[in-house]
């Protein structure tokens, strides 16, 4: 009797076995990836999540990176955890971030890299520790995951030294239907639903094998990324007065300068675009306008203690027979600090009302520690140090957050300061009647610029104003309640934009709530991260009464 043995079918077992060893490892809580695919996993997941936001704007991806992470971490220890959520926050922060090294150097770049890191760090550590947890009701993975999302940019956004909320998941969603949602609960509850949509598909995939309850969790995630665009956010549309405004884009010159000389041909740039404007109004080929805004650092040469910018400035003001809102720098009459202003400048009357940021960015705007960091910087690298010395210290403005205007208020929001929820909402609160956002963009990228727009469209739905981005060297731009774009301009361009813009004073339910809806959120993620760690507890004593002593 002759035997045959079918070589081919006996090997693709084998095959499959060894593959699928390859990807997965056991662990006390069951199959996990291994090591090197978790890895791979998030640092594939962190470049996703890249590609979500602007300039590629792929927005659906931020949701497939959380399912990655998630997956990465799912019955690791909480130093696996840790550790692969600190890949993930590298893979991601690093490409996002580029732009800040274009002009102070790597180091910074990498140290700021590797602090936000540190937060998704400690996401994937609590994550992790929710394995067991997770493993015994499933059907929490998803409203776990975005909990917890919520709470890691919470932290994030505060600590240390003020914070730094860039790249929250929110902010990736400014042309998605998820936006909506930012109207009723701000950007928490938009992130929220971001990292839910990602902990569904997520829990879809691990059910792999049973496809009719995967169909299902695919259809919930669907259902939760389409479902915001049903909330009715033209109940608190603009319906106040239309007001015609100017942005004036006046760009920086690159070459040939030295400091000095550059801070006024920027301050000469943006004159001569009122200028310009002010011709086409004689000429009738543009309406007057009722309000110009000039950029973030339009005068770098203090407007009130320098009669030259002093002039200049009146000069534009005068021709334009309208009030100018500039950007400028200006020193204390007692040799303190100086501040970043946002001035409201009047035809023939000059100067009439100042507002001062409130949150300047640490170690660019002011150095906490100086003394400590300057030493240490010094030992990394003496650009560092020079660096450190060099930066101004901004003072912290304690006026509140409006910049009025004759009869109207618009917000006193410069650069950063759209990025923190709670500096744009008291904004609104104060009074703003329009978000009005003056940035210097000309020692970043057009990656940066357009990144921030996103920001001011989010914050535009949340509150439900016209806004406006007003840059140096773009991109500027209008937005609407819906998040609409108008009239955005070409980077490293000089440009005038004129827009019709309503004002508003009423509240969305966001501007109402406040910062509620992300204490609550971030309050149940403590709360489920305690329910895990109690799980863990009693299941390592349950393991531990079950050995038997030796005998003597």
């Amino acid at each position: 009797m002759t035997t045959v043995i079918d070589r081919e079918s006996d090997e693709r077992p084998r095959t499959a076995e060894r593959r699928r060893s390859t990807l997965f490892a056991d662990s006390p809580n069951g199959r996990r990836l291994a090591l090197p695919a978790a890895l791979a996993l998030a640092l594939a997941s962190g470049g996703l999540a890249v590609l979500a936001f602007p300039p590629y704007g792929w927005w659906p991806l931020a949701a497939i990176s959380v399912a990655g992470l998630g997956a990465a971490v799912h019955r690791r220890r909480l130093r696996g955890g840790l550790g692969i959520g600190f890949v993930y926050g590298l893979a991601f922060f690093l490409p996002l971030l580029s732009w800040t090294s274009t002009q102070v150097g790597q180091w910074p770049w990498l140290f700021l890299c590797a602090l936000e890191a540190l937060g998704t760090g400690l996401l994937g550590a609590g994550l992790a520790t929710c394995s067991r947890l997770i493993d015994r009701h499933r059907w929490i993975w998803a409203p776990l995951t975005g909990l917890a999302w919520v709470a890691e940019e919470a932290l994030r956004s505060r600590q240390p030294f003020g914070g730094f909320p860039w790249g929250r998941l929110a902010f990736s969603q400014a042309e998605s239907p998820t936006a909506a949602a930012a109207w009723l609960g701000g950007a928490p509850l938009v992130t929220f639903i971001v990292a839910l949509t990602g902990g569904l598909v997520l829990t879809a995939l691990w059910r792999g094998h049973d496809w009719r309850k995967s169909a299902s969790f695919i259809a919930a995630a669907a259902a939760a990324t389409l479902a915001p665009a049903a909330l009715p956010i033209d109940a608190t549309a603009p319906a106040g007065p239309t007001i015609d405004v100017a942005v004036v884009q006046g760009n920086v010159p690159r070459l040939g300068l030295d400091f000095n000389e550059q801070r006024r041909a920027v301050l000469d740039n943006h004159v001569q675009g009122t200028l310009d404007l002010a011709a086409d109004v004689a000429a009738g080929t543009v309406d007057r306008p009722d309000l110009v805004v000039w950029p973030e650092n339009a005068s770098d040469i203090d407007p009130i203690h320098n009669a030259d910018a002093y002039d200049r400035i009146s000069l534009a003001a005068d021709a334009i027979g309208a009030p100018i809102v500039l950007g400028g720098i200006v020193h204390a009459e007692d040799g303190g600090d100086p501040a970043n202003m946002s001035i409201v400048w009047l035809p023939e009357t000059g100067p009439v009302f100042m507002y001062s940021k409130r949150h300047p960015v640490p170690f660019a705007e002011y150095v906490p520690h100086k003394e400590f960091f300057g030493t240490v910087a010094g030992w990394i690298d003496p650009r560092m140090a020079e660096g450190i010395d060099s930066v101004a210290g901004f003072e912290h403005g304690d006026n509140p957050g409006i910049v009025e205007v004759g009869d109207f208020t618009v917000s006193g929001l410069i650069c950063f300061e759209i990025t923190f929820d709670a500096v744009t909402a008291d904004a609104v609160r104060d009074g703003s009647q329009l978000l009005a956002v003056q940035t210097n963009n000309a020692t970043f990228d057009v990656n940066e610029a357009q990144q921030q727009l996103a920001m001011v469209q989010l914050r535009s739905i949340e509150h439900g104003r016209d806004g406006l981005m007003a840059s140096t060297v773009g991109v500027s731009a209008f937005t609407d309640h819906t998040g609409t774009v108008w009239q955005a301009t070409e980077f490293n361009t000089a440009a005038v934009i004129q827009q019709k813009l309503t004002l508003s004073e009423t509240s969305t339910p966001a501007t109402q709530a406040g910062i509620l809806p992300e204490v609550i959120l971030t309050a149940a993620a403590l709360a489920a991260l305690t329910a895990a760690i109690t799980v863990n507890l009693r299941h390592r004593r349950a393991d531990t009464a079950t050995v038997t002593p030796a005998e003597p």
